[in-house]
C-alpha cells in the first residue's frame, strides 16, 4: 500500500488517525470517497459515521466448502465511538436510511447492532459472516465493489440484494466493461425503506 494512498484511507475512514497496522486492508470503498465530495453531502445534512474494523486476511479467503456454514470465518476487531452510535441510533429513529460504505461498514454494523436496543459505544471481536438467509438488522442501503466469485463478499451482496439481482448487476457490468475488485468501479444497492421506517418508527428505533 502506497503513502498517497495510506494517506487517503486514514483520512476517510479514520478522519486524523493513523491507519492501524492490524488491518489487512482499508475499506477501499471508502477510500473512493473524496474530500470534497464528503463535504458536500454534509452541506445537504447527510450525517457521517466513523467506524474502526481491523480486515483480516479471512475476509477474502474463498469459500471452498459446499455447505457455507462449515467455512470458518477469521475473528476481526472492531471499534464504535459513542459518536458514531449516537449518529446510527438518531438516523433510525428519525426514519433515515443508515447507508454503509463498504462491507466493513456494514459488518461492523451488523456485528455491533441490537434490535430494540440499537448501538452504543462497544469494541470486539466478530466473526460475522452473511449470506442469504442472513436477517439484517442495521443497515439501509450499501455501497460497494463488484466482488471475486465464491467469496464471503459477493455472498453479503447477495443476501442484502437477492441472489437474481446480484447476478442480473453483474452480468450487466461484464457487459458494460466496469471495472471489478478493489480499485475498480463501486455499485449502490439500496432498498425501498418506506415500510422498514414505518416500523422502525413505531419501535422507536
Amino acid at each position: 500500500m502506497n503513502k498517497e494512498l495510506r494517506e487517503l484511507l486514514a483520512s476517510i475512514n479514520a478522519k486524523k488517525a493513523e491507519v492501524r497496522e492490524k488491518a489487512a486492508a482499508g475499506d477501499l470503498e471508502g477510500a473512493k470517497a473524496a474530500k470534497d465530495e464528503l463535504q458536500k453531502l454534509q452541506e445537504k445534512g447527510i450525517k457521517i459515521a466513523y467506524l474502526t474494523l481491523h480486515v483480516g486476511l479471512g475476509t477474502f479467503r474463498p469459500v471452498k466448502v459446499e455447505d457455507v456454514t462449515q467455512h470458518h470465518m477469521h475473528s476481526e476487531h472492531y471499534w464504535v465511538s459513542k459518536e458514531a452510535a449516537d449518529l446510527i441510533n438518531e438516523a433510525k429513529r428519525g426514519g433515515h436510511r443508515v447507508i454503509a460504505v463498504g462491507t466493513t461498514s456494514c459488518r461492523t454494523l451488523e456485528s455491533a447492532y441490537r434490535p430494540g436496543e440499537g448501538l452504543c459505544e462497544c469494541s470486539g471481536n466478530t466473526d460475522i459472516f452473511i449470506y442469504p438467509g442472513y436477517e439484517w438488522k442495521c443497515i439501509d442501503a450499501l455501497i460497494t465493489n463488484f466482488h471475486l466469485p465464491e467469496s464471503t463478499l459477493i455472498m453479503l451482496v447477495s443476501s442484502f440484494a437477492g441472489y437474481e439481482h446480484t447476478m442480473h448487476a453483474y452480468r450487466e457490468a461484464v457487459k458494460q466493461r466496469y471495472r471489478f475488485f478493489s480499485f475498480g468501479d463501486a455499485m449502490l444497492i439500496a432498498d425501498d425503506t418506506e415500510k422498514r421506517t414505518a416500523e422502525q418508527r413505531e419501535e422507536g428505533l
